[in-house]
């Protein structure tokens, strides 16, 4: 079911942005919805990289990943980054997520290779930062082209 929201609400790029994502929240993934699967995904892996990088998205996802397993994840979130553009960000996840996965999960084992884990958490953040914050246009680009899947405009009275 869509959210309804007022055409004046929804007048700028900013507007747009807040309501996808605001609508996003009210949703639990995954959900029967692969549209809105698709949006939580880039959207949870968007905000866990800004905030608190590959780490902080592997502490967030590793319930569901341990559900699905890391190659599943990897091929949903890379799809996803491909479908919106970008193309660079899947790059990082193809070179860098299944390793970020296997280490993350052996330090939760033996504390030895915690080192090696936050050697290539740091290189997968690097990449990510050198791309100087592009995703965020690409998404904002995708959201400006899907946010009716998600939200019916209502016309104002």
């Amino acid at each position: 079911m869509k959210h309804v929201m007022k055409r004046s609400d929804l007048m700028s790029k900013e507007d747009i942005w807040n309501a996808v994502l605001s609508v996003l929240g009210e949703y639990d993934f995954p959900t029967d919805n692969s549209a809105v699967n698709d949006l939580l995904i880039i959207s949870q892996y968007y905000s866990e990289l800004e905030s608190g990088g590959h780490e902080s998205l592997l502490n967030w996802t590793s319930e569901y990943i341990e559900e699905v397993g890391i190659s599943s994840y990897l091929n949903d979130l890379i799809r996803c980054l491909e479908t919106i553009g970008a193309h660079d960000y899947a790059k990082i996840e193809k070179q860098y997520g299944e390793e970020m996965w296997r280490l993350f999960k052996a330090s939760e084992e033996d504390e030895r290779v915690t080192e090696e884990f936050y050697q290539v958490i740091e290189a997968a953040d690097q990449a990510y930062h050198k791309l100087n914050s592009k995703l965020e246009n690409v998404i904002e680009t995708y959201f400006l082209k899907t946010y009716t899947q998600l939200i019916e405009i209502n016309e104002d009275e």
